[in-house]
């Protein structure tokens, strides 16, 4: 696994949106899953393509914020975002927070935990 190098401007923004992000694990994502909520994964493109978790909707950080409230409308719909690492999808999902969305959440170590749990990926 590659690991990024982050600035500490960036680290400063999701240090901050985290103080009102809520996490949840992999297990946690998958039995909520089972239940309805819709897994969003907000990589890039390409991350996207290679391989994502199972059943995962592809809205890219780039334009999830401008593209939700067309594609889901109802503000209490469970969300689930993730990305590689967790640090893209805190920050998206403080947003969508922002945006009025009460039901969303930041998968813990994203798609890394994801992967590594043995989780079911397409």
């Amino acid at each position: 696994m590659k690991t990024m190098e982050h600035s500490s401007e960036f680290l400063k923004l999701v240090n901050d949106a985290m103080l009102r992000v809520r996490e949840v694990s992999v297990d946690t994502t998958r039995e909520r899953m089972e239940n309805g909520a819709t897994l969003i994964d907000v990589r890039e493109d390409n991350e996207f393509a290679a391989a994502h978790a199972a059943g995962a909707e592809h809205k890219g950080r780039g334009v999830i914020e401008r593209d939700i409230v067309q594609t889901i409308p109802d503000k209490d719909a469970e969300l689930i975002l993730y990305c590689g690492g967790g640090y893209r999808s805190a920050l998206a999902t403080d947003n969508l927070q922002k945006m009025g969305y009460r039901n969303v959440w930041s998968l813990a170590g994203g798609w890394h935990a994801w992967e590594e749990s043995g989780a079911p990926v397409e």
